[in-house]
Protein backbone atom coordinates (compact mmCIF):
# COMPACT_ATOMS: atom_id res chain seq x y z
CA UNK A 1 0.00 0.00 0.00
CA UNK A 2 1.06 3.73 -1.08
CA UNK A 3 2.08 5.74 1.77
CA UNK A 4 3.01 8.88 2.42
CA UNK A 5 6.29 9.11 3.56
CA UNK A 6 6.36 12.85 4.78
CA UNK A 7 4.50 11.65 7.61
CA UNK A 8 6.51 12.41 10.93
CA UNK A 9 6.22 9.66 12.79
CA UNK A 10 5.19 10.34 17.14
CA UNK A 11 8.20 8.13 17.92
CA UNK A 12 10.38 5.75 15.99
CA UNK A 13 11.77 2.62 17.55
CA UNK A 14 15.30 3.52 16.01
CA UNK A 15 15.69 6.18 18.53
CA UNK A 16 15.43 4.32 21.42
CA UNK A 17 18.59 2.43 23.23
CA UNK A 18 18.15 -1.12 23.11
CA UNK A 19 21.23 -1.92 24.66
CA UNK A 20 19.53 -0.22 27.60
CA UNK A 21 17.42 -3.24 27.93
CA UNK A 22 17.88 -5.46 31.43
CA UNK A 23 17.79 -9.36 29.23
CA UNK A 24 17.66 -10.95 32.71
CA UNK A 25 14.60 -8.91 34.04
CA UNK A 26 13.12 -9.27 31.05
CA UNK A 27 13.77 -12.78 30.19
CA UNK A 28 13.01 -13.72 33.54
CA UNK A 29 9.10 -12.80 32.50
CA UNK A 30 8.64 -15.62 30.64
CA UNK A 31 4.24 -15.63 29.87
CA UNK A 32 4.81 -11.68 29.27
CA UNK A 33 7.13 -12.32 26.24
CA UNK A 34 5.14 -15.09 25.17
CA UNK A 35 2.12 -12.28 25.17
CA UNK A 36 4.53 -9.77 23.59
CA UNK A 37 5.68 -12.15 20.68
CA UNK A 38 1.66 -12.46 19.75
CA UNK A 39 1.28 -8.74 19.96
CA UNK A 40 3.76 -8.32 17.34
CA UNK A 41 2.03 -10.95 15.00
CA UNK A 42 -0.86 -9.16 15.20
CA UNK A 43 0.70 -5.75 14.81
CA UNK A 44 2.67 -6.72 11.77
CA UNK A 45 -0.46 -7.64 9.57
CA UNK A 46 -2.01 -4.96 9.67
CA UNK A 47 -0.99 -3.99 6.37
CA UNK A 48 -3.65 -6.83 5.44
CA UNK A 49 -6.74 -4.99 7.19
CA UNK A 50 -5.15 -1.62 5.94
CA UNK A 51 -5.90 -3.00 2.30
CA UNK A 52 -9.08 -4.18 3.17
CA UNK A 53 -10.46 -1.34 5.08
CA UNK A 54 -9.18 1.47 2.12
CA UNK A 55 -11.00 -0.81 -0.20
CA UNK A 56 -14.14 -0.44 1.97
CA UNK A 57 -13.72 3.21 2.53
CA UNK A 58 -12.16 3.58 -1.59
CA UNK A 59 -14.38 6.51 -1.85
CA UNK A 60 -13.39 8.53 1.42
CA UNK A 61 -10.30 10.01 0.72
CA UNK A 62 -10.40 11.52 3.91
CA UNK A 63 -10.36 8.26 5.67
CA UNK A 64 -8.39 6.57 2.67
CA UNK A 65 -5.18 8.64 3.33
CA UNK A 66 -5.12 8.36 7.15
CA UNK A 67 -5.33 4.58 7.09
CA UNK A 68 -2.85 4.46 4.27
CA UNK A 69 -0.13 7.62 5.37
CA UNK A 70 -0.72 7.37 9.40
CA UNK A 71 -2.13 4.66 10.77
CA UNK A 72 -0.32 1.72 9.17
CA UNK A 73 3.06 2.77 9.14
CA UNK A 74 2.11 3.64 13.41
CA UNK A 75 1.05 0.19 13.65
CA UNK A 76 3.53 -1.37 11.89
CA UNK A 77 6.25 0.40 13.65
CA UNK A 78 4.62 -1.39 17.13
CA UNK A 79 4.77 -4.71 15.43
CA UNK A 80 8.67 -4.12 14.31
CA UNK A 81 9.38 -2.64 17.89
CA UNK A 82 8.24 -5.62 19.59
CA UNK A 83 9.58 -7.68 17.27
CA UNK A 84 12.88 -5.68 18.01
CA UNK A 85 12.77 -6.01 21.69
CA UNK A 86 11.54 -9.71 21.38
CA UNK A 87 14.97 -10.25 19.62
CA UNK A 88 17.04 -8.76 22.46
CA UNK A 89 15.56 -11.17 24.78
CA UNK A 90 15.27 -14.35 22.71
CA UNK A 91 17.66 -14.10 20.18
CA UNK A 92 16.98 -18.07 19.80
CA UNK A 93 12.92 -17.60 19.07
CA UNK A 94 12.70 -17.94 15.33
CA UNK A 95 10.18 -14.94 15.36
CA UNK A 96 9.73 -15.41 11.18
CA UNK A 97 8.87 -18.31 10.84
CA UNK A 98 6.59 -18.11 13.87
CA UNK A 99 4.72 -15.27 11.91
CA UNK A 100 4.51 -16.85 8.70
CA UNK A 101 2.79 -19.60 9.99
CA UNK A 102 0.36 -17.11 12.08
CA UNK A 103 -0.30 -14.88 9.01
CA UNK A 104 -1.07 -18.30 6.77
CA UNK A 105 -4.09 -18.63 8.96
CA UNK A 106 -4.58 -14.87 10.49
CA UNK A 107 -5.19 -13.65 6.49
CA UNK A 108 -7.95 -16.29 5.91
CA UNK A 109 -10.27 -14.34 8.94
CA UNK A 110 -9.14 -10.82 7.77
CA UNK A 111 -11.30 -10.79 4.54
CA UNK A 112 -13.35 -7.62 3.01
CA UNK A 113 -16.62 -9.48 3.51
CA UNK A 114 -16.15 -10.30 6.88
CA UNK A 115 -16.97 -6.26 7.64
CA UNK A 116 -19.75 -4.52 9.23
CA UNK A 117 -22.49 -3.57 6.25
CA UNK A 118 -22.82 -0.31 7.52
CA UNK A 119 -19.57 1.77 7.32
CA UNK A 120 -20.42 4.11 10.76
CA UNK A 121 -20.90 0.54 12.29
CA UNK A 122 -17.53 -0.66 11.14
CA UNK A 123 -15.35 2.17 12.72
CA UNK A 124 -17.23 1.38 15.94
CA UNK A 125 -15.83 -2.05 15.46
CA UNK A 126 -12.60 -0.02 14.97
CA UNK A 127 -13.12 1.87 17.62
CA UNK A 128 -13.63 -1.50 19.87
CA UNK A 129 -10.37 -2.50 18.59
CA UNK A 130 -8.51 0.31 19.58
CA UNK A 131 -10.13 0.37 22.98
CA UNK A 132 -8.51 -3.26 23.48
CA UNK A 133 -5.16 -2.49 22.02
CA UNK A 134 -4.87 0.46 24.54
CA UNK A 135 -6.10 -1.22 27.48
CA UNK A 136 -3.51 -4.36 26.40
CA UNK A 137 -0.48 -2.00 26.50
CA UNK A 138 -1.67 -0.13 29.76
CA UNK A 139 -2.00 -3.49 31.25
CA UNK A 140 1.35 -4.59 29.98
CA UNK A 141 3.52 -1.64 31.14
CA UNK A 142 1.69 -2.02 34.48
CA UNK A 143 3.12 -5.81 34.98
CA UNK A 144 6.03 -5.08 33.48
CA UNK A 145 9.14 -3.64 35.50
CA UNK A 146 11.72 -3.41 32.45
CA UNK A 147 12.29 0.04 31.52
CA UNK A 148 12.85 -0.33 27.99
CA UNK A 149 9.66 -2.40 27.24
CA UNK A 150 7.94 0.42 29.99
CA UNK A 151 8.76 2.82 27.56
CA UNK A 152 8.17 0.87 24.15
CA UNK A 153 4.89 0.03 25.53
CA UNK A 154 3.38 3.39 26.32
CA UNK A 155 4.31 5.05 22.93
CA UNK A 156 2.07 2.20 21.63
CA UNK A 157 -0.89 3.09 24.25
CA UNK A 158 -0.41 6.44 23.38
CA UNK A 159 -1.00 5.62 19.95
CA UNK A 160 -3.70 3.33 20.39
CA UNK A 161 -5.62 6.15 21.77
CA UNK A 162 -4.83 8.65 19.00
CA UNK A 163 -5.92 6.12 16.61
CA UNK A 164 -9.11 5.55 18.49
CA UNK A 165 -9.96 9.15 18.81
CA UNK A 166 -9.76 9.13 14.31
CA UNK A 167 -11.82 6.19 14.12
CA UNK A 168 -14.64 7.66 16.48
CA UNK A 169 -14.49 10.76 14.04
CA UNK A 170 -15.37 8.87 11.12
CA UNK A 171 -17.68 7.14 13.06
CA UNK A 172 -19.37 10.29 13.60
CA UNK A 173 -19.10 11.70 10.15
CA UNK A 174 -20.47 8.23 8.89
CA UNK A 175 -23.20 7.82 11.58
CA UNK A 176 -24.63 11.15 10.21
CA UNK A 177 -25.18 10.04 7.01
CA UNK A 178 -26.44 6.84 8.06
CA UNK A 179 -28.32 7.43 10.52
CA UNK A 180 -27.39 4.25 12.82
CA UNK A 181 -29.52 3.57 16.03
CA UNK A 182 -27.58 2.75 19.47
CA UNK A 183 -29.17 -0.99 19.07
CA UNK A 184 -26.82 -1.02 16.12
CA UNK A 185 -24.20 0.76 17.23
CA UNK A 186 -24.26 -1.79 20.69
CA UNK A 187 -24.55 -4.79 18.04
CA UNK A 188 -21.42 -3.81 16.60
CA UNK A 189 -19.77 -3.27 19.70
CA UNK A 190 -20.57 -6.72 20.92
CA UNK A 191 -19.67 -8.46 17.75
CA UNK A 192 -16.52 -6.93 17.40
CA UNK A 193 -15.64 -7.73 21.22
CA UNK A 194 -16.25 -11.41 20.79
CA UNK A 195 -14.40 -11.97 17.16
CA UNK A 196 -11.33 -10.39 19.02
CA UNK A 197 -11.63 -12.83 21.74
CA UNK A 198 -12.31 -16.09 19.39
CA UNK A 199 -10.12 -15.10 16.32
CA UNK A 200 -6.83 -12.50 16.97
CA UNK A 201 -5.22 -13.53 20.19
CA UNK A 202 -5.96 -17.46 20.27
CA UNK A 203 -4.52 -17.46 16.40
CA UNK A 204 -0.95 -15.67 17.54
CA UNK A 205 -0.57 -17.65 20.84
CA UNK A 206 -0.66 -21.00 19.37
CA UNK A 207 1.71 -20.04 16.44
CA UNK A 208 4.32 -18.41 19.78
CA UNK A 209 3.81 -21.53 21.48
CA UNK A 210 4.13 -23.96 18.06
CA UNK A 211 7.79 -22.05 18.07
CA UNK A 212 8.73 -21.81 21.73
CA UNK A 213 8.10 -25.28 22.63
CA UNK A 214 7.97 -27.55 19.42
CA UNK A 215 7.31 -30.54 21.61
CA UNK A 216 4.00 -29.61 22.99
CA UNK A 217 2.53 -27.92 19.51
CA UNK A 218 0.52 -30.79 19.31
CA UNK A 219 -0.76 -30.62 23.03
CA UNK A 220 -4.57 -28.57 22.53
CA UNK A 221 -5.12 -29.17 26.58
CA UNK A 222 -1.26 -27.60 27.24
CA UNK A 223 -1.99 -24.85 25.11
CA UNK A 224 -5.21 -23.69 26.24
CA UNK A 225 -3.19 -23.83 30.13
CA UNK A 226 -0.28 -21.62 28.63
CA UNK A 227 -3.15 -18.77 26.95
CA UNK A 228 -5.16 -19.09 30.17
CA UNK A 229 -1.47 -18.19 32.37
CA UNK A 230 -0.50 -15.54 30.09
CA UNK A 231 -4.26 -14.27 29.89
CA UNK A 232 -3.94 -14.06 33.78
CA UNK A 233 -1.24 -11.80 33.78
CA UNK A 234 -2.48 -9.11 31.93
CA UNK A 235 -5.92 -9.64 33.97
CA UNK A 236 -4.27 -8.76 37.20
CA UNK A 237 -3.09 -5.61 35.97
CA UNK A 238 -6.29 -4.31 34.16
CA UNK A 239 -7.85 -1.15 34.87
CA UNK A 240 -11.10 -1.12 33.05
CA UNK A 241 -12.21 2.20 33.52
CA UNK A 242 -10.78 3.88 30.63
CA UNK A 243 -12.27 0.92 28.52
CA UNK A 244 -15.49 1.68 29.75
CA UNK A 245 -15.22 5.37 28.97
CA UNK A 246 -13.94 4.60 25.54
CA UNK A 247 -16.57 1.69 24.65
CA UNK A 248 -19.48 4.10 25.79
CA UNK A 249 -18.76 6.83 23.60
CA UNK A 250 -20.47 5.77 20.40
CA UNK A 251 -23.18 5.00 22.28
CA UNK A 252 -23.84 8.79 23.16
CA UNK A 253 -25.62 7.43 26.47
CA UNK A 254 -27.52 9.86 28.82
CA UNK A 255 -25.55 10.58 31.61
CA UNK A 256 -28.18 9.10 33.56
CA UNK A 257 -27.89 6.18 32.12
CA UNK A 258 -24.25 5.58 32.52
CA UNK A 259 -23.56 4.14 35.66
CA UNK A 260 -26.30 1.30 34.96
CA UNK A 261 -24.17 -0.05 32.08
CA UNK A 262 -20.58 0.47 34.04
CA UNK A 263 -20.59 -3.15 35.52
CA UNK A 264 -21.92 -5.14 32.29
CA UNK A 265 -19.40 -3.45 30.22
CA UNK A 266 -16.92 -3.99 33.09
CA UNK A 267 -17.05 -7.63 32.15
CA UNK A 268 -17.47 -7.39 28.94
CA UNK A 269 -13.86 -5.57 28.98
CA UNK A 270 -12.34 -8.50 30.62
CA UNK A 271 -13.52 -11.00 27.65
CA UNK A 272 -10.40 -9.31 26.17
CA UNK A 273 -7.96 -11.29 28.46
CA UNK A 274 -10.73 -14.26 29.64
Amino acid sequence: MHTDSTHVMPWRIEDIDLTRIDRHKAASNEHLLLLLCACSFIESGTDLYTSNLSKYFHDDPEISAWLNNEWEPEEMQHGRALKTYIHHVWPEFDWDTAFKNFFAEYSLTCSYEEFEKKRALEMVARCVVETGTATLYRAINDCSDEPVLKEITDNIRTDEVRHYKHFFHFFKKWNKIEGNGRMAVLGALVRRVMELKSEDSEIALRHVFAIRYPERAQDAEYNRELSARVNALVRRNLSADQAIKMLLKPLDLPARIQPGVHYPLSKMTQLFFR
